[in-house]
C-alpha cells in the first residue's frame, strides 16, 4: 500500500509544472480575450483582427503542447533485451574482458554502430538492454529512451524520437504566441501607465502582468528554440551536444550530420503540407540512423536503399 500511494505523490508532484504552464495559458486566454479584447479595445475591426489572429495561434502552441506530454516515448524492442541464460552468464562473470566479449558476441547481430570510449557495446544496466544508437537510459521515466534528447520537467515527459518535433514546435508556437502578445499588447500597456486616474484603470491589470509574462516567457523560449533549431541543423540531440558520440571509428561529435537539407527531412519529413503540423512525420524507426560516413544511397535509418536527391527534394519515402 505504501508503495502506491507514494507513486500516486511523485505523479503529483511531477505534475505541478505542467499544471502551472496550463494554469498560465488559461489566465493569458482569459486576459487577452477578456480583459484587453472585448473590454479595453474600442475599435470592433481591431477586435476581430486581434481575435482571429490569436486563437489559432493558441490552437497550434496547445496542439503541440499536449502531443509533447502524450505521445509515449519509445524503448529498446525485445531484440535489444538480454535473454535469460545471457544475463545469468553476464552476472557471474566478473571478468571485465569476458563481460565485454558476452556483450559483443550478442550485440553483434544488433544495428549499432556507437559504442563507449572503450569501445564497448553500450549496455544497461538497469534495463539488462544493449542501448540502440542515440538511445538513453531516463532517470525520472526508469528506462531506456529512443534517441533521447532531455527529460523536460514542463511537459513531464522524456523528449525523444517520438515526440521531438512535437517538442520544437511547441517551443516554436509559443514563441510567436507571446511575441504577438507582448506587440498587440503594447499600446494597452502604455496606455495604463500614461492614464491620470490609474484607480479607475486598476481593471487593466491583467493586461499588465500579461505583457510582463509575454516578454518575460519570450525572451526565455526564444534561447530555447534558437538553441533546438541549431540543433536541428546538426542532427544532434542535448545529450550529444554534452557527450559526443562515439562510433566504431572513434568520437565525432557531427556523426549523423546530413547536412541541413537532410537532417530537416528526417526529423519534419518530406511532405511540406505536414511539416509544421504536430503529426508524426519523422523517418525511421528510431534504433538505427545513417551518418555521415556511410554511403550517400545506403540509407539505414530506413532499412533499405533510398536514393537522395542532389537538390534536396522531398519525394515520399516508402
Amino acid at each position: 500500500m505504501a508503495p502506491r500511494v507514494l507513486w500516486m505523490c511523485l505523479s503529483v508532484l511531477k505534475s505541478i509544472p505542467v499544471l502551472f504552464i496550463t494554469s498560465v495559458i488559461v489566465w493569458s486566454y482569459y486576459a487577452y480575450v477578456f480583459q484587453m479584447c472585448l473590454f479595453s479595445v474600442n475599435n470592433i475591426a481591431e477586435k476581430v483582427i486581434y481575435i482571429v489572429i490569436y486563437h489559432p495561434l493558441l490552437a497550434m502552441m496547445m496542439w503541440s503542447y499536449w502531443k509533447t506530454i502524450f505521445t509515449p516515448v519509445m524503448s529498446p524492442p525485445k531484440e535489444f533485451l538480454l535473454p535469460g541464460s545471457v544475463l545469468e552468464q553476464l552476472q557471474q562473470d566478473v571478468n571485465q574482458i569476458n563481460r565485454r566479449a558476452i556483450l559483443m558476441q550478442f550485440g553483434k547481430t544488433l544495428p549499432t554502430q556507437c559504442r563507449t570510449l572503450t569501445g564497448e557495446m553500450r549496455y544497461c544496466e538497469k534495463c539488462k538492454a544493449i542501448k540502440p544508437d542515440r538511445a538513453h537510459h531516463c532517470s525520472v521515466c526508469g528506462r531506456c529512451v529512443l534517441k533521447m534528447d532531455h527529460h523536460c520537467p514542463w511537459v513531464n515527459n522524456c523528449v525523444g524520437f517520438s515526440n521531438y518535433k512535437f517538442f520544437v514546435l511547441f517551443i516554436g508556437y509559443a514563441l510567436m504566441y507571446c511575441i504577438y502578445v507582448a506587440l498587440s499588447s503594447l499600446k494597452y500597456f502604455i496606455q495604463f501607465w500614461s492614464a491620470r486616474d490609474s484607480i479607475s484603470h486598476m481593471g487593466n491589470l491583467h493586461i499588465v502582468f500579461l505583457f510582463f509574462a509575454a516578454v518575460m516567457f519570450a525572451i526565455s523560449l526564444l534561447s530555447l528554440f534558437g538553441y533546438h533549431c541549431f540543433l536541428i541543423t546538426r542532427n544532434r540531440t542535448t545529450l550529444e551536444s554534452v557527450q559526443v558520440p562515439v562510433f566504431t571509428t572513434g568520437p565525432e561529435k557531427d556523426g549523423f550530420d546530413l547536412g541541413f537539407r537532410k537532417n530537416f527531412a528526417y526529423l519534419f519529413g518530406s511532405d511540406r503540407r505536414f511539416w509544421f503540423l504536430p503529426t508524426a512525420t519523422s523517418f525511421g524507426n528510431g534504433l538505427t540512423y545513417p551518418n555521415r560516413n556511410d554511403d550517400e544511397s545506403k540509407d539505414l535509418l530506413l532499412g533499405r536503399h533510398q536514393q537522395w536527391s542532389e537538390e534536396g527534394e522531398g519525394e515520399d519515402f516508402v
